[in-house]
């Protein structure tokens, strides 16, 4: 893949006269996945001058955050319409299903799968066991756990804000979607990996009315992690172009 790639900017640079005007830094791309991001490891060039629009942003892969732009990972269309304005509804403290494909998860896994008030899976919810039952799970919690996996990113978060349930933020180095622009404190709880030990005596010593305001923050920003075709407005196209422009002053002619 770096080849390919390599071929193609090779080709972009022979080509036209754009590229050679700043050498790629008025130039973005994106990638929204941990094997694009191994793409260009290869590519200095690109990774250096040219702004990366990426789901994995990780400074080991050389993500520089005035340069940069953190792309939320959303998987859509969302399978059940987006919840908010329910908290009477949430009894559930916390809540997380996955593969353990981390160090962080396999943790999270082994200390609270068998708690009584965190809702913690070893694995995924199988559909066997009913319809849309990971997502129902998700009206019902009032914390959406979201370890990194492979990369520091996942599709948990974007799925936690359409459902209205408060994403627990569980990764160390996350530069956030947009933090440019939101302020996550706002409508996210953030905390460290290791913070994973006393996670339900974090969560439980948030107040009712601390959690209801990030809960009316939360629904708040749900327009902003949503894709539409045509773009709508203060969707995530308009808040990737905010983030470009915001850049602009960067590029150097």
């Amino acid at each position: 893949m770096t080849m390919i790639v390599q071929n193609y900017v090779e080709s972009l640079i022979g080509k036209y006269p754009y590229w050679n005007r700043t050498l790629g830094a008025d130039h973005f791309f994106v990638t929204c996945h941990d094997v694009g991001v191994r793409a260009f490891e290869g590519l200095q060039m690109v990774i250096k001058n040219s702004i990366r629009v990426v789901c994995s942003p990780s400074y080991d892969v050389g993500y520089i955050p005035h340069k940069d732009v953190a792309l939320p990972q959303v998987l859509q269309p969302f399978a059940l319409p987006s919840g908010g304005n329910d908290i009477e509804n949430r009894t559930i403290l916390g809540f997380w299903a996955g593969h353990r494909n981390s160090k962080i998860r396999v943790i999270l896994a082994r200390v609270w799968e068998n708690d009584t008030e965190l809702a913690i899976s070893n694995n995924r919810i199988s559909r066997a066991i009913g319809e849309l039952v990971y997502q129902k799970q998700f009206y019902r919690t009032k914390f959406c756990i979201c370890p990194g996996g492979s990369q520091v990113n996942s599709a948990r978060i974007a799925d936690s804000i359409h459902y209205g349930c408060i994403p627990v933020i569980l990764s160390n180095y996350y530069d956030l979607p947009f933090n440019d622009i939101l302020d996550w404190q706002k409508f996210s709880v953030i905390l460290k990996e290791s913070d994973v030990y006393q996670l339900k005596s974090i969560l439980k010593s948030i107040p009712h009315e601390k959690f209801s305001e990030l809960h009316k923050h939360l629904v708040e920003v749900q327009k902003h992690f949503e894709w539409h075709s045509p773009p709508a407005p203060y969707d995530a196209f308009h808040m990737v172009m905010y983030e470009l422009w915001l850049r602009h002053h960067v590029i150097k002619y």
